[in-house]
Parts: C-alpha cells; sequence; structure tokens
C-alpha cells in the first residue's frame, strides 16, 4: 500500500528501444555539483510540475553497494513498458507514434497546434499512458485529428486507426471506473482484463480458482489478465515465456546480477525467490518472497518490485508493475523506529472494538529512506511512503515493512510555496500552526498511516478478504481507515512522551487543520467542475472529513465559516474532532472486519464521492491566482558506471537529466522490450 503525495499532504492541499523512435537522441545530463545549489525543478506544462530528487548518502556506499543500487534500479526500468501496456491496450503504439513525430517533424514548431501536441506528449509521458495519472480520465489534446494525421504524414509515422481514433473519440474514456450502478469491469479501459469480461465474469471465475492453502490465500489473479478463449475464461500469467516475458526476462537478467553482490545471504536467497517468480508466475511463489523479503531487515539497500498494488483493478485482484530502489537514511530511520517499536501500544489503545484487535502485531517495522531509482506505476508520479507486503495473512504473521521516502519529501518541500495555503486557511493562528509544525505533522500523519494503521485490526473468522467482501469500495476503506488511525493519534501525548513531538498539541491542531481544509475544499483543485471525485484516496479523504463534518454540526465542532465572500472551515473544539475520528475508526474497522459491503456503499457513495458545486466553483476561481500545478513528479536521478579497461565497475557516478524530455527519450531508447502490438 502506498501514500501519495499528491494526494494526503495533509497541511498544504498538496506519495525501451521503440519503432520509429529516434535511437541517436541522448538523455541530455549534466553531473551534480556538490556545493551548488540545487535545482528541484525541471519544468511545469499543463496541470504537472516535474521535480529532481538527489540521492543523500550514495557516495558514501561502498562499490558493492552502489552495484547493487545500479543492478536493481536496471531491473526496475527493465519493466517500464508493461506499466504502460497494463494502463491501456493502445499505450505503446501511441507513446511510439507520438515520440517519432516529434523526433522527426521539421515543420514550425512554434505553432500553436505544435505546442498543443507537444504538452499532449508530455502529459501522456507523465501518465504512462492517455488517461490522467490521478484523475483516470483520457487526457483531451487541444489539437484536431485532422493535425496529428498531418504529422503523421509529414513524419511517415505509422498509427493504426483504431489507436488514432480512440485519442480523439469517446470510448474507453475512464481508465478506471469503480462508480456504482455500471458494470466497472467493461467501464474501466485498463488492460487487465479482455474486452469482452464483466464484473460478473470476474467474480465467478475466482470464486472457483485456486485460493492457496487454507489459511494463507495467495493474491490471485495479482499477475495475470483474465480473458476469453474459446468461450472459456483463462489467465495470461504475466512471467517469463509467458505475457510481457520479453521485458521479464531482462527484469531477471539485471536480478540475477544483483543477487550476485547481495550485501548478505538472506538478501541473496530473497532475490532468488523473486526471480524464480518471475521465471514460474506461482503466486506461492510470490508469498514466499513477500516473508523473505519481509524479514529481510539487515543491509542499507532494500527494494520494491513486482505487481504490487491494486489500486488500478476496479475489482482489485491485478497488480500494477512498480519499482523503487531506497537507502537507508540511518539517522531519521532510528528517530522513527520507536513507532514500530510501540506498535502494541496503539493496537492496545485504539477506540476499535475489542474482538477486532490484534492480540499481537507482529514484526512493523518503519524506516525513513532515500530513493535511488523508481518505475512502473512508482513514476513519474511517487509515492512519500509505502507499506508492505499487501497480503493480510503475511502481515498478521510475519509483520510488514512501512518506509517513508525522506528524498522525496524533502524535495517537495523545497519546491513548494504557502500561497494556497494563505488563501484557504482560516486565520493567522491556521496558517502560522502549519508553517511551524504542518510538516512534522505530514510526517507523522504518513508513518502512523503506514506503520500503525495499515497494520491495525483484524478480520473476523470466516469473513473474506476485503476486495471480496467490499469489492470496490476496498482501496478507499482501507486507505480511509489507515488515515483515521493516524488522525486519532496525532492528536496524542503519547507522541511526545516518545520524544516525537516537542508540542502534541499544536502538532496536532496543524494536522487536522490541513486534514479538514483538504478534504472538503482544497483536493477539489485537481478535479474539472461537474465531475465527481473518484480516486480513492481523495474519496476516502472527503467521506472522512464530510462524515466528521456532519457529525459535529450540532456542537459546531467544525465550522463552515464565510468571510470576505469566501468559504473557510474552521475547526472550534480539536477535542471533540478527535472523538469523531475515533468513532468513524471503530466503524470503519468493523467494516473491514465483518466485510460489510452495504454500509461501506453508504458511507462512500454518501459522503465521498458526491461534490458540492458551489463550493467547487469557489474554490477553482480562488486557486486561478496560482501558476504552480497541482500536481508534482519527478526525474530520476541517472546513474553511470565507470568501468576500467578490462570492463569491471570501478564507480558508480550520479547525473541528473537536464529535461523531463530527454530522460523520456533515454527510457524509450534503452529499455523498450515490449512490441507495441501483442
Amino acid at each position: 500500500m502506498k501514500l501519495k503525495q499528491t494526494l494526503c499532504v495533509i497541511a498544504t492541499a498538496g506519495l525501451f528501444a521503440s519503432c520509429g523512435v529516434d535511437t541517436k537522441k541522448e538523455a541530455k545530463t549534466t553531473e551534480t555539483k556538490p556545493k551548488k545549489e540545487f535545482n528541484y525543478v525541471v519544468e511545469q506544462f499543463a496541470d504537472i510540475k516535474v521535480l529532481r530528487y538527489q540521492i543523500p548518502g550514495f557516495n558514501e556506499l561502498t562499490l558493492k553497494e552502489k552495484q547493487l543500487v545500479y543492478y536493481l534500479t536496471q531491473a526496475g526500468l527493465s519493466g517500464r513498458d508493461i506499466m504502460w501496456d497494463q494502463n491501456y491496450r493502445h499505450n505503446l503504439e501511441i507513446r511510439r507514434a507520438l515520440e517519432n513525430v516529434n523526433s522527426n517533424f521539421s515543420g514550425d514548431k512554434e505553432s500553436k497546434d505544435f505546442k498543443a501536441f507537444k504538452t499532449y506528449l508530455k502529459r501522456v509521458w507523465f501518465s504512462n499512458g492517455i488517461h490522467h495519472h490521478y484523475s483516470n480520465d483520457k487526457i483531451k489534446p487541444e489539437f484536431s485529428k485532422e493535425y496529428l494525421e498531418q504529422l503523421l504524414k509529414e513524419t511517415n509515422t505509422v498509427l493504426s486507426t483504431e489507436a488514432l481514433e480512440v485519442i480523439f473519440n469517446d470510448n474507453d474514456n475512464k481508465k478506471v471506473n469503480k462508480k456504482a450502478g455500471v458494470d466497472n469491469v467493461l467501464a474501466s479501459a485498463i488492460n487487465f482484463y479482455g474486452p469482452d469480461i464483466t464484473s460478473k465474469d470476474v467474480e465467478d471465475f475466482y470464486a472457483k480458482a485456486y485460493k492457496g492453502p487454507d489459511g494463507k490465500p495467495i493474491e490471485a489473479g495479482l499477475n495475470s489478465t483474465l480473458v476469453r478463449e474459446n468461450g472459456e475464461l483463462v489467465e495470461k500469467v504475466w512471467k517469463s515465456g509467458g505475457l510481457y516475458g520479453e521485458a521479464i526476462d531482462k527484469i531477471i537478467y539485471w536480478l540475477e546480477k544483483a543477487k550476485g553482490v547481495a550485501e548478505n545471504d538472506k538478501q541473496a536467497k530473497t532475490l532468488e525467490l523473486l526471480i524464480k517468480y518471475y521465471q514460474t508466475g506461482s503466486l506461492d511463489t510470490w508469498d514466499e518472497y513477500a516473508i523473505s523479503w519481509v524479514s529481510s531487515t539487515e543491509g542499507n539497500i532494500d527494494w520494491i518490485n513486482g505487481f504490487i498494488e491494486v489500486y488500478n483493478d476496479p475489482k482489485g485482484y491485478r497488480g500494477s508493475y512498480e519499482s523503487i530502489i531506497q537507502i537507508k537514511d540511518f539517522d531519521m530511520s532510528k528517530k522513527m523506529k520507536v513507532l514500530s517499536d510501540n506498535a502494541q501500544w496503539f493496537e492496545d489503545n485504539s477506540p476499535l472494538d475489542p474482538s477486532h484487535k490484534k492480540e499481537n502485531v507482529v514484526g512493523v517495522s518503519y524506516k525513513t529512506v532515500n530513493v535511488a531509482g523508481e518505475a512502473g506505476d512508482a513514476s513519474p508520479s511517487t509515492p512519500i511512503g509505502v507499506n508492505l507486503p499487501n497480503n493480510n495473512w503475511i502481515r498478521q504473521e510475519h509483520g510488514s515493512k512501512s518506509v517513508s521516502l525522506g528524498n522525496i519529501i524533502g524535495s517537495y518541500n523545497n519546491a513548494g510555496g504557502t500561497g494556497r495555503l494563505k488563501e484557504f486557511a482560516f486565520d493567522q493562528e491556521e496558517i502560522d500552526l502549519e508553517i511551524k509544525y504542518g510538516k512534522l505533522a505530514d510526517k507523522l500523519h504518513t508513518a502512523l498511516h503506514e506503520v500503525i494503521g495499515h497494520a491495525s485490526g483484524k478480520i473476523n473468522d470466516g469473513i473474506g478478504q476485503p476486495k471480496e467482501t467490499l469489492k470496490n469500495y476496498a482501496s478507499t476503506m482501507e486507505e480511509g481507515r489507515a488515515d483515521l488511525v493516524g488522525l486519532y493519534y496525532l492528536m496524542d501525548p503519547k507522541l511526545q512522551e516518545l520524544g516525537l513531538v516537542d508540542n502534541w498539541e499544536n502538532v496536532g491542531k496543524a494536522a487536522y487543520d490541513g486534514y479538514i481544509r483538504n478534504g472538503l475544499m482544497t483536493q477539489l483543485i485537481r478535479i474539472n467542475l461537474g465531475d465527481d471525485i473518484e480516486e480513492d484516496h481523495m474519496v476516502n479523504r472527503q467521506w472522512v472529513s464530510a462524515w466528521s463534518f456532519e457529525q459535529g454540526e450540532k456542537d459546531n465542532v467544525i465550522q463552515k465559516v464565510t468571510k470576505d465572500g469566501k468559504t473557510y472551515y474552521k475547526v472550534n473544539d480539536y477535542t471533540k474532532l478527535r472523538e469523531i475520528f475515533g468513532r468513524l475508526l471503530k466503524e470503519t474497522q468493523r467494516i473491514k472486519s465483518e466485510g460489510d459491503f452495504e454500509a461501506a456503499k453508504a458511507l462512500v457513495e454518501g459522503y465521498g464521492v458526491k461534490v458540492d458545486q458551489a463550493i467547487h466553483k469557489e474554490v477553482l476561481d480562488r486557486n486561478a491566482q496560482f501558476t504552480s500545478a497541482p500536481y508534482s513528479g519527478f526525474v530520476n536521478p541517472v546513474l553511470v558506471p565507470e568501468k576500467d579497461e578490462t570492463g569491471n565497475i570501478t564507480d558508480i557516478k550520479i547525473t541528473q537529466p537536464e529535461t523531463f524530455e530527454g530522460q523520456m527519450y533515454f527510457y524509450s531508447k534503452n529499455y523498450s522490450f515490449l512490441p507495441a502490438k501483442k
């Protein structure tokens, strides 16, 4: 499970040699100078700001550790095309055609139409496809089909009729559609299912499918596409020799090299299991790997690699490809370990029904790490916190790993401003609290969400997994539940007793102000006027905030205020708001523990999806003065091996991409291993 920065920064509203591509085009890089002021911002276009991040501690690693980081990043990038194809069946073909046009067009590049084409290409690059990375809506080009046809002709670029038409028509408008009242599978363009597969097909297939050993269920469907062949439903497994096999073989190649420079035997054994999983596609092996990975805690290097998060599957089965390579942040990890060490205290003192509490919270670990490279679902838009593995029984018996991506958070903070805060905060006191305590509140909320939140609570005996019981509401319910754990404890003196804060009350106030401000107002800058909220994290923040606002109306706990013609939400009673958060936490855990689909539906549909249109219009009007884009993501530093005359690596140097476009072409040249059409 992951926490996205654009989803959860609670205080400020804000975790491939392609056919036809100019392979002579290299990524322009400039070597990082240690004493020169680092430029975090690459560029801004449409609703996107592209940033850079540094890798603190990399130069202090041994050569062997640097090699391990390099091999793992190469493995991650080798699967990049998988994510593109998973997102939509025409994405690879469209990307390669657009790149070829951009490389070879010799006409007027200053024209309004070509500039619009260039912006569209950058948006597609950023979203790993033609659907917006956050809203899931198809990205609408601001140029005509006729103009693109002209560009294709002038650059001798081939694009199939169906792929061309879908850029401009209304087909496959939604990458993921979890709305009630529609067939969520048929209505989603995500390429996890054959075009004729229905939600009922999925439910019927997995009702009978192999689910793993008794009491230790596998994540059924995690690494396959479900299609119909000769009238029968079959899984096309993502593995060597199977679907995506060309890219997976490259991933295996680099993982083998990484295994050869592993820091210890446990790490090497874990990599061996990951390789075996990619070779066989066995989800039993995936569970073996997950157990080995979560218990492999020695060493300075760690990684996430595989088909991980299921947010992009409307039925919650299939995992999107993702890779994050991490270097331990020794100082912050030591400070934050205290949360992990006290996980049982948080569980015992939570407002959950006693029957829903874990008697023994096993092996929760938390680290602050510095990212060394990302790919797939983690790039360019990245999480700021991750808690894995996702399989509930493994989490209960073997624990989980939670990490906060320290250098990513640092880059966001260094590239940000306070303009929106001053516009939407009620008064100077609220602004001052945010400026002084907001960053710490964000950091602690991420930690509590990941370490304590996702690890807390248990499912009643005989109740299925949330993806089976809560169905399309499972993800937003889980993210909301983890948010509520964090919110409940952010206003607790225990944090000060543990030495994590020096003023627990003010940290809690800043957190509560920011969460309500974001959940009821400022996150609306990310959707178009008239649209419902659909992204799981946005939905959860609204249903948590809206339900809490309604519950406190009688006592004026949260006050809706009009000042100078503008709307604000002001928290008047933080203690009562904490009690409300506690009641909602208890209920969301009950819903998960008992598999109460109707209660989940009532909560999400009643409070999380629909938007007050007057408030939304006001938020958009007030936000129009700000030029900073609402979404941010990153280019990755480039790791460049230096070799001696015999070909042995003698060092790994870091360079920074000058442009977003340069990195995208560099990736297209070096990490394209899948055909445009299968």
